[in-house]
């Protein structure tokens, strides 16, 4: 199998995208992961123009872009900034830190904290995104578990060019890449990254090699 290389364009293409301060002069593309929370400290918009459904809980420091629905039963903790048209559907939690492009789907009894998803990514069912990256257009199907810290409490590494690469990362999920889709019930390890286009089918239990 061919490495993945590990620059953001790799995995991302990101014009039009938006946020470009969270991505320029990134080296490695999971640098992005610690630099969301003061991103989002310091240009999260004000005065939300989403559309509460029923009565869903949205904290402080909350922006819902123009179209997006929140349906009842959402949490939404905040810091998140949530573009157009998206979807938080009933019994979506998201805790801090939360970035989403427009036409995303944060779906029912899904998780989600510190980690971007960018223009037209679905995590609909039963799905956990912790301190990750999904591409454009990234589907994960019900039951998808990003993994984000190891058992035994190390640093995250990863391969690359056949050698162990070091993040400095002790939360670190997965990198999935524009246009990737991940079957039901397939769990990705710490420090994954997934290439663009990529198909994980269901049930896989995945980690990167080199």
């Amino acid at each position: 199998m061919k490495s993945v290389g590990t620059g953001v364009g790799d995995f991302f293409d990101l014009l039009g995208q938006g946020h470009e301060q969270l991505f320029e002069s990134v080296k490695e593309v999971w640098d992005i992961l610690p630099r969301i929370a003061p991103y989002l400290e310091k240009h999260l918009p004000q005065g939300s123009k989403g559309k509460r459904v029923g009565e869903p809980v949205i904290g402080e420091n909350v922006f819902l872009g123009e179209g997006t629905i929140v349906e009842p039963g959402a949490y939404i903790r905040g810091p998140a900034w949530i573009g157009k048209n998206c979807e938080i559907r009933h019994g979506a939690y998201l805790r801090e830190n939360v970035i989403a492009g427009d036409n995303c789907v944060l779906g029912n009894s899904s998780e989600f904290k510190n980690c971007v998803l960018l223009s037209g990514a679905h995590a609909p069912h039963f799905n956990y995104v912790g301190d990750s990256v999904l591409g454009r257009d990234v589907n994960l199907g019900a039951g998808v578990i990003l993994s984000n810290y190891r058992l035994d409490g190390q640093v995250i590494r990863v391969r690359r060019e056949g050698h162990l690469v070091e993040t400095g990362l002790r939360k670190f999920g997965a990198m999935v890449g524009d246009g990737a889709s991940v079957g039901c019930n397939a769990v990705l390890n710490p420090g994954s990254l997934v290439a663009k286009k990529a198909k994980i089918l269901p049930g896989t239990i995945w980690s990167t090699k080199g």
